[in-house]
């Protein structure tokens, strides 16, 4: 008796804790790469799935259009002078009469001071009524002044100062060197000088976001868009507010990979090559070359492209996948390009499963050997 239980322990052993294994799941990370496909469109799931070559990679190859309006770029560089709402102007108009409109009878100059320019960038001159005066030089304002008066007076003489202002100002706040209140002066006039007056961005360039809102319209740039494009270092206004932060944008990595986190962009344009290896890259040992996954919400109208459909409506869910072990896998990799809010999901190679079993059979067979050991 004795010398059958010691003969048959190890393969009881062994049955028993293969029973165990089929009996319940493996530990995993997440899906494989069966039941990912399990749930495509084509066996009546939700999610079209999709091998990535170059034709897909040119079709999702979209990045964010960042830009400024005609508005802002054609707007033209203020000059020194130039009169803005808050400014405060002196006048002093002269009458080629004994008893003008507005001298009194012992002097033939009237001195208007301390005029002020209202919000919506007005003045009123008595006789002459209300006037733009914003957005004009003082010589301007002094013509459309006497243009007024002439009819009433004889040959009118007038003169504009501007004695002081606040209406020629920018906010900057964000990542710059100086946060504040700036005014536009003749070395600051546009964007990329004001940003060096605050002492520039404090945060990585290549990640840098500039947006300025002027009114009721706003507009966003790369920062360094500011020197590779010099149209878009657009004339600044009076009430400006310039913004600077970090690109907010990011992708998840899950699965069997270095690191699963919620990771943000270090660059503008992020391929799938540079987003696994932002997160450490691949395990040997676990990762599976072959189930490379990207999940995104495809809007219709590229969803379409890829699929070569046009009866796609709202957005699609789609799931692109890579096999880094094909001869181009690796190049299509790096041209395929991540997006906001993307989901990059790497599945485990079928030898880490095999691995966990063997290890969960050896974990199984210790008790049961000290068993027979100590029935002999």
């Amino acid at each position: 008796m004795k010398s059958f239980s010691v003969q048959w322990a190890k393969p009881v052993a062994l049955l028993a804790a293969l029973g165990i294994v089929s009996a319940c799941s493996l530990p995993k990370v997440g899906p494989n790469k069966r039941e990912i496909y399990a749930g495509s469109v084509q066996r009546e799931g939700d999610a079209f799935i999709v091998s990535v070559n170059d034709r897909v990679t040119r079709a999702t190859a979209v990045v964010p259009a960042l830009g400024f309006s005609d508005a802002f770029k054609n707007a033209g560089t203020l000059t020194s002078d130039t009169i803005r709402p808050g400014d405060v102007l002196g006048l002093t108009i002269w009458e080629n009469v004994d008893d003008g409109l507005l001298a009194g009878e012992a002097s033939n100059a009237t001195v208007l001071e301390e005029v002020q320019v209202d919000s919506a960038g007005f003045i009123f001159v008595p006789y002459a009524g209300r006037l733009r005066a914003s957005g004009n030089t003082p010589e301007q304002l002094r013509e459309m002044i006497t243009a007024k008066l002439e009819d009433q007076t004889p040959d009118p003489q007038v003169q504009v100062r501007r004695l002081a202002g606040d209406g020629s100002t920018v906010s900057l706040t964000g990542a710059v060197g100086a946060q504040g209140v700036y005014p536009i002066e003749r070395p600051t006039r546009t964007l990329a000088t004001m940003l060096a007056q605050a002492g520039g961005v404090v945060i990585e360039p290549e990640i840098a976001e500039v947006t300025v809102i002027r009114g009721h319209e706003q507009g966003k740039i790369w920062y360094q868009d500011l020197f590779n494009h010099p149209e878009l270092d657009i004339a600044l206004r009076g009430g400006d507010k310039i913004l600077v932060e970090q690109d907010t944008r990011s992708f998840t990595a899950l699965g069997a990979m270095s690191s699963q986190a919620r990771v943000p962009f270090e660059s503008q344009d992020l391929s799938a090559l540079e987003a696994i290896a932002q997160v450490g890259g691949l395990l040997s040992l676990s990762s599976d070359p072959t189930g490379v996954f990207i999940f995104r919400n495809e809007p219709a109208e590229i969803a379409g492209q890829v699929l070569g459909r046009t009866d796609l409506q709202g957005a699609q869910r789609m799931v692109y996948v890579l096999n880094l072990t094909e001869p181009n896998g690796l190049f299509v990799a790096r041209d395929f390009v991540i997006r906001d809010e993307d989901t990059i999901y790497v599945t485990e190679a079928p030898y880490a499963q095999w691995t966990k079993t063997i290890s969960l059979i050896s974990g199984g067979l210790t008790p049961l050997s000290n068993i027979a050991t100590l029935t002999d």
